[in-house]
């Protein structure tokens, strides 16, 4: 089964002025694309759940917590510009 982006992948994707669609490639969730149409980063696997996805199942709060803890385990490949790990954190955190 794809994964069904989210609103809030959406609206993030919108800020960052990229365009996110189900992902190509095996065990990814999402493929994001810069304006030009050229493919940046395929990110998210599939295993694992993401902001929105916490949200809806366990509220804000539970969210939240899950949210510091993806940010501080992967502090070291989030803040590069336009790297998947950017992307992911961005789009899914």
């Amino acid at each position: 089964m794809a994964y069904q982006i989210k609103e809030y992948t959406k609206r993030q994707a919108k800020k960052l002025g990229v365009i996110v669609k189900p992902s190509t490639v095996q065990g990814k969730k999402i493929d994001v694309f810069n304006k030009k149409g050229e493919k940046v980063a395929s990110v998210g696997a599939i295993g694992y759940k993401d902001y929105p996805t916490f949200i809806r199942e366990k509220g804000k709060d539970y969210a939240d917590a899950r949210r510091a803890l993806y940010k501080k385990r992967h502090e070291k490949d989030r803040k590069k510009r336009g790297s998947p790990g950017y992307y992911a954190d961005k789009l899914l955190w």
